[in-house]
């Protein structure tokens, strides 16, 4: 499997931010966003067989594993090493972009799926059928640039039922919508979400790669 980077450090987003995690980032991705923050990961990478990227897991010692990407359902070697990290009783997670089946995923595997606003470019991407496949433990995460962004996800969130089936994140677009604008929206309308900040682009350089 082409894999990007490994690396251990605080968990910046989601509902386990502030965690200590183990990030394996997959290479490639089939999406293009406008907003992406890890293009570096739409190519670059070097191939890893799955008892060589769970060796290097092992040696941080951390009980929490995130897979991401890029898009990592996008190669096949990836429900091996979930399953494999399972089995050893890690605890996964899988951040995915929404465009892809999530039929196939463990149950165990605390799905984090980034639904792509209209600002993204890639909103008509998203497969709305992986709602089925959801549980009370996993997540919907909607990055936001703007007000028609918000109200997009507000609909999408009614018409899915998205607050009875999973966790919601909504998220400032880093660089661009205010936090507190965002914020005061959620407050207005009593939207029952978890409004998120990326924590690691607090603690370290936005561009910082590897933390």
């Amino acid at each position: 499997m082409k894999i990007n980077e490994i690396f251990k450090s605080i968990q910046g987003e989601s509902s386990f931010a502030g965690i200590p995690t183990v990030f394996v980032r997959l290479a490639g991705c089939n999406l293009r966003c406008q907003w992406c923050d890890t293009k570096y990961a739409y190519d670059e990478g070097v191939d890893l067989i799955v008892d060589e990227v769970i060796g290097r897991v092992n040696a941080f010692g951390s009980q929490f594993v995130q897979i991401t990407g890029g898009e990592p359902l996008l190669q096949e070697e990836v429900y091996e090493l979930m399953d494999r990290l399972l089995n050893m009783d890690y605890n996964v997670s899988l951040e995915t972009n929404g465009s892809i089946n999530l039929s196939s995923v463990d149950k165990r595997v605390v799905k984090i799926i980034d639904i792509k606003c209209p600002s993204s470019g890639e909103s008509d991407r998203m497969d709305f059928g992986n709602i089925n496949y959801l549980t009370k433990s996993d997540e919907i995460k909607f990055v936001i640039n703007d007000r028609d962004d918000y109200n997009w996800a507000k609909e999408i969130i009614d018409r899915y039922n998205l607050i009875k089936r999973c966790n919601i994140l909504i998220s400032p677009v880093f660089g661009g919508i205010e936090p507190r604008q965002l914020a005061e929206w959620i407050l207005e309308d009593n939207l029952n979400v978890r409004l998120q900040i990326q924590l690691h682009k607090l603690i370290w350089h936005p561009e910082m790669r590897g933390v």
